[in-house]
């Protein structure tokens, strides 16, 4: 056991004692919230000398424990403070653990009316059940109420960047007409910016390429109505392949299907989200003899 693991494990016993004393009768009558707050600076010395012995777990329960402390207390701000604290401790050992303690924030933050912050744990439960936890539909649910908090406090951009994540999750999740809907709705929203005017381009490729998952023809309508939104995307490289993806479909051909692909990927590299889209589009070329 190292030195700072057995000084921890000296103040967790200290702050133990003092909580102890602190309810006896004697203890309420002679400053018993002093021997609280005592035990509180103990808590969280232990946690950060746990934190110094990488003892994660010990770390984060210290953290909860002080966290409990000033919740008992009415201090709110800095329980939220110690549950995020403690997260971060569990997030290396036990990430189930983590988004405990974060959703513990959350309802703290949100109580306070502290919309933007609660929206940022969200985002960061979020990313663990994209890493740690994998579980792509809880990530969802996490960004979508991420960016619906953000939209509230008028952070448009930082929900729109939730929004996409939980785009990228539908489609690969086949909810392609979620995706498609998120995609559009961003797409529409950059055009009215002179600025992100520019990134419509990408939104309503992706939105497209969602569209051929489903239905050919539907793709065509789409990429007309995209057209007809913005006149540049007309020119792109991204509606010209989609426009060539839908031909070869038609005439089921498979080699050119993939040698358009191949080519668009060797000026614009395809990332894995688009080539895992682009598999499920081509299959349907053997799965569906006729798709006229």
């Amino acid at each position: 056991m190292s030195e700072n693991e057995q000084k921890a494990m000296q103040l967790i016993a200290e702050a133990e004692k003092k909580l102890s004393s602190s309810k006896s009768f004697l203890g309420s009558l002679f400053g018993g919230s002093s021997k609280v707050e005592e035990a509180v600076d103990c808590y969280l010395r232990a946690a950060n000398l746990f934190k110094m012995a990488k003892k994660w777990p010990q770390a984060g329960q210290a953290f909860c424990s002080a966290a409990q402390l000033h919740l008992k207390a009415g201090v709110r701000h800095d329980a939220a403070t110690n549950f995020v604290d403690a997260s971060n401790c569990y997030k290396k050992s036990d990430p189930n653990e983590a988004v405990s303690c974060l959703l513990k924030a959350i309802e703290i933050y949100t109580d306070m009316g502290r919309f933007t912050v609660a929206a940022k744990q969200h985002q960061n439960i979020a990313e663990l059940y994209e890493t740690e936890c994998v579980d792509l539909a809880r990530a969802m649910q996490h960004y979508e109420q991420a960016a619906d908090y953000f939209r509230g406090e008028e952070s448009t951009s930082s929900a729109n960047k939730c929004m996409l994540k939980l785009a990228q999750y539908a489609a690969q999740l086949e909810h392609y007409d979620k995706a498609i809907q998120i995609y559009e709705q961003i797409a529409k929203s950059s055009l009215d910016n002179s600025l992100l005017k520019y990134s419509a381009k990408e939104y309503m490729f992706r939105a497209a390429l969602c569209h051929l998952c489903v239905d050919v023809l539907n793709a065509q309508h789409a990429l007309d109505k995209y057209c007809g939104l913005y006149p540049a995307f007309a020119d792109t490289r991204e509606c010209k392949l989609v426009k060539e993806l839908i031909e070869h479909l038609e005439e089921q051909n498979i080699d050119a299907f993939t040698e358009a692909v191949k080519t668009y990927d060797s000026i614009s590299r395809l990332d894995q989200w688009y080539t895992t889209i682009l598999v499920r589009i081509k299959k349907q070329i053997n799965d569906n003899p006729d798709l006229r």
